[in-house]
């Protein structure tokens, strides 16, 4: 997956739409529970109704590591049903320095063939290189969070009078690290004041944006802070959409709330990206 096939992805659907699978086992439809497998069959039935409607898909990974091994067979067969074209994110939030970084490396890209992986850059360059090194995969750095949390690190101001933040710095390090095709970051969408800086220090990386729907980012301001003239963003949206209804309409329902934010992302594009 290029950075010019994404672009044409998101050119295509009109929507740069992103779906987390953060499938919970215990906020499943109850008629589900029947199934061979209740969690593929809840991720199925959520991606035959909104592939048209977004360009990827991020499970995080944390709601399948705590099943176990099924957890694991869960998601492998989730990964076999997402069409060809649509960008795969592991959100793992990995981050460890040489041979385990590798391993890291290996597991998501190699055996389980995302496109993707979130990585956490605290460590330094060492622990994020080893993602880096496979042809046509993605690191997507953490940057500045949406978490109430990141006010503890991320926003410390550095000791040296220039005013910058901590991320800024993150940001400013790592851009040397990958090209704009192999790199982007997480920019939480509560964080919102904090684009213009983000964009000042890296204009033409793609930012992954969660936070919009449950958490109350603005989609709005969003897209008219952080678009490039390639876009720029990936939007998520996780529990907005994919537990929009918890009966048996629950693929429609998801599928009506994609459809709602992908009529919007349009306009955005229209309005915001001059290619079109």
């Amino acid at each position: 997956m290029t950075r010019e096939k994404l672009f044409e992805q998101i050119l295509q659907k009109k929507s740069y739409l992103c779906i987390g699978l953060d499938t919970d086992p215990k906020r499943l439809p109850e008629h589900l529970m029947d199934a061979e497998d209740p969690v593929f069959e809840f991720n199925r039935q959520i991606i035959e109704a909104t592939a048209d409607l977004c360009v990827a898909y991020k499970p995080n990974i944390a709601f399948y590591e705590a099943q176990g091994p099924k957890g694991w067979v869960s998601l492998e067969k989730t990964l076999e049903v997402i069409p060809e074209e649509i960008f795969t994110i592991a959100d793992a939030k990995r981050g460890d320095i040489g041979n385990t970084s590798e391993l890291y490396a290996r597991a998501f890209f190699e055996t389980m063939n995302f496109n993707a992986v979130t990585v956490a850059p605290y460590m330094g360059s060492d622990s994020v290189k080893p993602f880096l090194v496979q042809p046509g995969r993605w690191v997507i750095l953490l940057a500045l969070t949406s978490n109430p949390g990141s006010q503890d690190f991320q926003m410390l101001k550095l000791s040296d009078g220039n005013e910058e933040y901590l991320f800024e710095q993150v940001l400013r390090e790592s851009a040397n690290w990958a090209s704009v095709g192999q790199m982007m970051y997480v920019v939480g969408a509560t964080q919102a004041e904090y684009i213009e800086r983000v964009r000042a220090i890296v204009p033409n990386h793609f930012l992954l944006v969660p936070g919009v729907g449950a958490q109350g980012g603005s989609l709005e301001e969003i897209s008219r802070l952080g678009m490039n003239q390639q876009c720029g963003l990936l939007i998520n949206s996780s529990r907005a959409i994919i537990y929009a209804s918890s009966g048996r309409d629950f693929a429609d329902r998801a599928r009506e709330a994609a459809l709602e934010v992908q009529k919007e992302m349009e306009q955005y594009l229209e309005q915001y990206v001059m290619h079109l």
